[in-house]
């Protein structure tokens, strides 16, 4: 059995969630020993189709002409979508019928998490759909004091400086305006905000945002390597207050590192986070700066032990089997 998997534009968007995502499969299905390969060209069995961009019709017209399966990995949906780049919102409906037609092409379905399962179903695509997690890689979050040294170290910290941090793309829908107002309950605090995006692609409340932000907070832009797995490693406290996230493989991250963790109390986290047992959880500013303060001065309960036990559910040979399976059940389709 041989998989292709398919990343269209994968320098474009590589390290976005989907970019990592696509890491993480290589990794999952090189644990599992499946064969596998990047280049459609190539002889397979199995189609595994990441992204939803203008190639993926005829990739998957030409792989059904090899007689190869098609699996949809559903990484993306119209509630993802909103709040991000400029006009998202008004083109959230054309993208919604886009996934469903592209989706519906698939002889199966893999998307994260059982909220992400739940929205395919209800925009009525009738493909068999599993949910599976993207995955972390937890050794790369084992705690290593060189990285903690290297991570304080470039942003010139103190050892008694208390600081909250957070990932992800500069998106309305990601809570960057709530991370910001939050940042001014703490002007001791540094809160770091990890990532990046073209501020040409992006609304201008939030260029404005960018550009004139709390002088506590720090945007140093996209950071990979010892510098942010030192950052989890450190950090007083993983902060994301993201409205919509198909899984969000940036709170694996934290829970794999034992940071504690505050999130949105949002329907994807229902099934598997559980406020005061594996994170905490708050539905607003006023909430937010609640919970931070109760971390900051260790008033909180510890959830690191629950948080990584979650985390070592969805490591990266677990993912590996369950893909395995999954190709294979594929395989077997009439």
């Amino acid at each position: 059995m041989k998989v292709a998997l398919y990343f269209e534009s994968e320098k474009l968007i590589q390290t976005s969630g989907i970019g990592r995502a696509f890491h993480h499969q290589k990794l999952a299905l090189e644990s599992a020993g499946v064969e596998y390969t990047t280049d459609v060209e190539e002889k397979f069995d199995i189609l595994h189709i990441n992204t939803v961009g203008i190639t993926s019709t005829s990739v998957i017209e030409n792989a059904r002409k090899k007689g190869a399966k098609i699996i949809y990995h559903a990484h993306s949906t119209e509630e993802d979508f909103r709040n991000s780049f400029i006009l998202s919102n008004q083109i959230a409906p054309f993208m919604r019928k886009h996934l469903i037609n592209l989706y519906s092409q698939a002889d199966f379905i893999i998307t994260p998490t059982p909220y992400s399962k739940r929205l395919l179903k209800d925009y009525g695509i009738k493909v068999e759909i599993e949910d599976v997690s993207n995955g972390i890689d937890l050794n790369r979050f084992k705690y290593n004091e060189e990285k903690v040294k290297a991570f304080r170290k470039y942003f010139s910290l103190e050892d008694n400086q208390k600081v909250v941090i957070s990932v992800g793309l500069y998106f309305e829908r990601k809570g960057i305006h709530d991370f910001m107002e939050v940042a001014k309950y703490f002007p001791d605090v540094k809160f770091i905000w990890f990532g990046y995006t073209p501020m040409i692609s992006i609304p201008k409340s939030v260029r404005d945002l960018i550009h004139d932000h709390p002088r506590n907070v720090i945007l140093p832009g996209y950071v990979k390597g010892p510098i942010i797995e030192g950052a989890y490693a450190s950090a007083d406290c993983f902060f994301f207050p993201s409205y919509e996230e198909t899984e969000g493989i940036v709170v694996l991250e934290a829970l794999a590192s034992k940071c504690p963790v505050l999130i949105r109390d949002i329907p994807v986290y229902e099934d598997w986070l559980e406020h005061n047992v594996s994170c905490f959880k708050a539905t607003n500013n006023e909430g937010f700066a609640t919970m931070i303060k109760q971390i900051l001065n260790k008033e909180h309960i510890d959830t690191s032990n629950e948080g990584y036990k979650l985390a070592e559910r969805r490591s990266i040979p677990e993912v590996g089997k369950k893909l395995k399976c999954i190709y294979e059940k594929v395989r077997g389709i009439v």
